[in-house]
């Protein structure tokens, strides 16, 4: 046991060795401005992520030329300054042999404060670079209040403050009696909470406005047996992680409830039953005018900007089925599905065979009902057990890197990287799952492995759905105890219940139709109109430049966001689209 003690540190003082003698030689290049230099220490099919610290944009770049093109763009002798070594966690080996050394960096720009994450290996005998990701961390004089930056609170002398207290000074701030927000923010589910929290951090005042009764209804009015799939060690909001008794996966309104305490906690201002009914932007001004329905009536607010945080799905797509009038039964689309136990002893199509339509048909067979799903085409399929560790490795587990740390691993690798290095998993996951799948080939569900091989994360990416993550109904499906209608498109509805594509029939009394969700876009259409709309790119699909379409950079409109993205998305991105609005307002001159 000593032994093995012995040999970890020596193995950790060797990788922080490596480490160390790496980043003198490229601080020194950096700071000299050299390209070349800088370049000859990156591996030949390197990746170099940057995030607003050197680009003042989310962009990757793959390969030495590509790199070389973009230092030579951006790179000057004050672009890095105070390059660090972190050792609060690593350097360390990762990967069989030790051939990877990862290892975290702090550093100065001239906006403000950033971070790093790096990943070593070896080429003809030397350390060089396989991936380099560089963060804005905050913004100079603009830091986030938090740390050494915290507030000192309220005093217990009122003496100038009215004789008020806290808790009515934020009564009265929430109001907006006499006062514009600077940033109005619409929705307040994980994206629009975690974005909301940074940019009130870094002293932009910020309002969510969220049409349903109570923060968290979003989770809350889902359906009844909605779990998460993700493990918790990757579903902390920011600043304000969950107790270390959490579930691994945890209950819709359990997460509901915590949704609505961590508004409370981090003072964020939100109007809840309040919709937007109509906006313009003056382009003259830079401010918008939005007309807010609210229980005390309708108020008008001018923020400067706007951020569309309603979720990456957006609108429920609902498809204009013939005879939808004349069916006798119940249909919905999947997002309006919230309890099973009024269909005990009834038939229950669902239409769509990704995670919605596979909860719900399990929701329903739980509850007694008689179930059928129809399958068109062909779903990816992991289950839980398997296909979550695989995806999420080492980064997000238990015992696993502190969450900032995790973030950074997370960051610093980038999207392209990652559906390649999805591949594997995919393979190792169908393994693993090879009995279960084997059961649904019997019963003729069509499976696939997802774009180019790529699985979960290759659907998640580009189209935010399109897989099921299983936990329990692939083998109801299996079984027979769900009924499967495979290959056929719905063509319409019947009084009785509905007609395939290719003629067969199912009696129905409820219908649901799990026929996913229209693009981000779509709501912003929507809430703002074409010529909004028209200026916006499509959300999400992996773009040129190795980031996602849409999410948390700047939009093609002057004053409009989004914000989306699951739970470890946003709170790792909702800091890089809070410094861009910030420096906006503080006119900051970025690169």
């Amino acid at each position: 046991m000593a032994t093995e003690t012995h040999q970890a540190i020596a193995a950790e003082v060797t990788a922080e060795a490596t480490f160390a003698g790496w980043l003198d030689r490229f601080t020194a290049a950096l700071q000299a401005a050299d390209v070349a230099g800088t370049t000859a220490l990156l591996a030949d099919d390197c990746w170099w992520r940057d995030l607003l610290a050197l680009t003042w944009d989310l962009g990757t770049c793959r390969g030495r030329d590509k790199v070389a093109t973009m230092l030579g763009d951006h790179l000057a002798p004050d672009s890095f300054a105070n390059i660090r070594m972190t050792t609060e966690f690593g350097p360390r080996y990762q990967g069989g042999d030790n051939e990877i050394v990862e290892g975290f960096i702090t550093f100065e720009t001239p906006l403000g404060f950033g971070r790093g994450a790096v990943r070593l290996l070896q080429e003809d005998g030397d350390w060089v670079a396989w991936t380099v990701m560089t963060e804005l961390d905050d913004l100079r004089d603009h830091e986030r209040a938090i740390g050494a930056h915290r507030s000192r609170g309220p005093r217990h002398n009122s003496a100038g403050s009215g004789g008020r207290n806290w808790l009515q000074k934020r009564q009265e701030h929430v109001r907006y009696a006499g006062s514009d927000p600077d940033v109005v923010v619409i929705g307040a589910g994980q994206g629009g909470l975690s974005v909301a929290a940074n940019l009130g951090l870094m002293g932009v005042d910020t309002l969510i406005l969220e049409k349903s009764e109570r923060v968290g209804d979003g989770w809350r009015k889902r359906y009844h047996s909605l779990v998460l799939h993700d493990p918790v060690w990757a579903d902390h909001l920011p600043y304000m992680p969950y107790p270390d008794s959490w579930p691994v996966y945890c209950p819709k309104d359990k997460i509901a409830d915590w949704f609505e305490s961590y508004a409370s906690a981090m003072e964020l201002n939100v109007w809840t039953s309040a919709e937007m009914t109509s906006s313009a932007y003056d382009e003259a001004t830079g401010r918008w005018t939005l007309r807010v329905r609210t229980p005390n009536g309708e108020r008008e607010l001018h923020p400067r900007d706007v951020i569309l945080a309603t979720g990456a799905a957006g609108e429920p797509n609902v498809p204009a089925v013939p005879g939808r009038d004349r069916f006798a039964g119940t249909s919905y689309h999947s997002s309006q599905h919230s309890s099973a136990q009024n269909w005990a002893g009834k038939k229950a199509v669902v239409v769509g065979a990704c995670n919605s339509g596979h909860d719900i048909a399990q929701d329903l067979y739980e509850a007694g009902a008689d179930v059928t799903l129809v399958q068109r085409s062909s779903t990816h399929i992991i289950s839980q057990e398997h296909g979550i560790p695989a995806i999420f490795g080492s980064n997000f587990v238990e015992g696993g890197p502190p969450t900032k740390y995790a973030d950074l691993l997370a960051s610093g690798t980038p999207w392209p990287l990652v559906l390649e290095m999805a591949k594997e998993g995919v393979k190792e996951t169908a393994r693993k799952d090879a009995e279960l799948l084997a059961a649904l080939d019997a019963v003729g569900f069509k499976r696939n492995d997802g774009p180019d091989g790529t699985g979960l994360m290759g659907y998640a990416l580009a189209y935010g759905g399109g897989y099921y993550i299983n936990v329990g109904c692939s083998q109801l499906i299996a079984d027979g105890k769900i009924k499967l209608a495979q290959g056929s498109g719905l063509a319409e509805f019947t009084p009785e219940g509905i007609r395939l594509e290719d003629g067969r029939t199912l009696e129905a009394d409820l219908v649901v139709l799990a026929t996913g969700y229209k693009n981000m876009r779509e709501t912003a259409r929507r809430l703002f109109g074409d010529e909004v709309a028209d200026r916006l790119p499509l959300v999400l699909g992996i773009g040129a430049d190795g980031e996602i379409g849409g999410l948390y950079r700047r939009t093609g409109h002057p004053a409009f966001w989004y914000m989306g993205g699951p739970l470890a998305w946003v709170r790792i991105y909702s800091k890089h689209l809070a410094l861009q609005i910030t420096a906006k307002h503080a006119d900051l001159q970025t690169p």
